[in-house]
């Protein structure tokens, strides 16, 4: 004979087969009250089990209206978790690696019945078909997320896709420039319109599309410092936006070096003749004030700014790196412009001052020695082209 359960607190009763069944109406997630049933192999079990699902009513978490396949899972995760709240690039990743990956092999799995061996086995296959490792592991960690999001939601007990180790990616170790090779293409690209941007990047490690969306009011001259605020990202469908950094560390006030505020200054003398020989076809739009814009005065396509940045490389003859990888010279360059260390921890965002010596103590060498003399010569050059 069934326990007698007080008022409310749903039915546990015994089947025919031996085990016990535990009911309670709750709420689904499209909004109805359903009867729903859990089970167990004894009495306190199914009773333990009915107590979890009467929590999640009463802290307002509804269950699932149906069962979800993996696919629909992703799907709706990509659409109304992912889209609203990250960025347009991260978006995009995601639904690459569930479009090209997740969806063809594992989409018509239950959510709920997905088992650490089924994820193991999708792995070697994408390892069998020559998957490279950097993928494979961009595929597990979108999993990962995804899963992670279902457990908070409630729909799963835990993330069986932790249970599978991430894939070894090996690292090329690229090296970014030392001083001379640094300088020397500083003093190349001295004519360009571009210049004080390549300055920014090298000497202050900023991002490219930090750099880009830098505006004229970004900048505080008086008190040589600056604060990042905006970004320029292609968005599909819609082009080149300027949208606000991401986290609010990115938001921080950083020192602006004497050299990178007389390159700023050039800069802004080139705009205004730039504007003035546009005239009514200057194209920014108001309270852009965008520091680099194109020739006509509007966003500057990140994409477009690296294939000037190795064009000027190129022209340079030094040993062609990335932008993203030019940004780690920066620690060098401002031990060469004798930058302040308590400066350049600021601008290297280091915790500790012990870090930021470590790097002034360590960059020069003899066959760099010479870099000083070419900086020298860089800071007198007159603004030219």
């Amino acid at each position: 004979m069934a326990k007698r359960r007080p008022n409310g607190g749903g039915t546990v009763t015994r089947r025919k087969d031996g085990r016990y069944q535990g009911a309670a109406y709750v709420t689904n997630t499209d909004g109805h009250r359903v009867r729903k049933f859990v089970y167990g192999s004894t009495y306190d079990e199914a009773a333990e089990k009915l107590g979890k699902l009467q929590e999640q009513e009463r802290n307002g978490v509804p269950v699932p209206s149906r069962t979800w396949s993996l696919g629909e899972w992703l799907a709706y995760w990509l659409e109304h978790i992912v889209k609203p709240n990250r960025e347009h690039n991260t978006y995009v990743k995601y639904e690459s690696k569930v479009r090209l990956y997740l969806a063809p092999h594992l989409g018509k799995k239950p959510l709920v019945r997905l088992t650490p061996a089924q994820l193991r086995s999708f792995m070697a296959e994408l390892k069998r078909t020559e998957v490279p490792p950097a993928a494979r592991f961009e595929v597990l960690r979108v999993l990962r997320n995804a899963l992670n999001r279902a457990v908070r939601e409630e729909l799963l007990t835990r993330n069986v896709a932790e249970l599978v180790d991430m894939p070894k990616v090996t690292k090329k170790e690229a090296k970014p420039w030392n001083a001379r090779e640094a300088i020397t293409f500083l003093r190349s690209a001295r004519a360009h319109r571009l210049y004080a941007a390549c300055v920014l990047v090298l000497v202050l490690g900023l991002r490219r599309s930090e750099v880009l969306g830098l505006r004229w009011q970004d900048i505080d001259f008086d008190q040589r410092q600056f604060t990042p605020l905006k970004q320029v990202q292609r968005v599909k469908g819609v082009g080149l936006v300027l949208k606000d950094l991401k986290t609010e560390s990115s938001h921080a006030v950083l020192p602006l070096p004497e050299f990178c505020a007389r390159a700023l200054e050039e800069r802004r003398e080139l705009q205004d003749l730039e504007r003035r020989i546009v005239g009514e076809g200057w194209s920014q739009e108001p309270g852009q004030d965008l520091i680099f814009s194109s020739e006509r005065g509007g966003l500057i396509d990140p994409v477009g700014f690296s294939r000037s940045f190795n064009a000027l490389v190129k022209r340079a003859g030094v040993r062609r790196i990335t932008v993203r990888l030019a940004r780690h010279t920066c620690g060098t360059l401002l031990a060469f412009l004798k930058v302040h260390p308590k400066v350049a921890q600021a601008i290297l965002r280091h915790s500790q001052i012990s870090m930021t010596m470590d790097v002034y103590t360590h960059v020069v060498g003899d066959g760099e020695r010479e870099a000083v003399t070419m900086l020298a010569e860089l800071l007198e050059d007159p603004l030219i082209g």
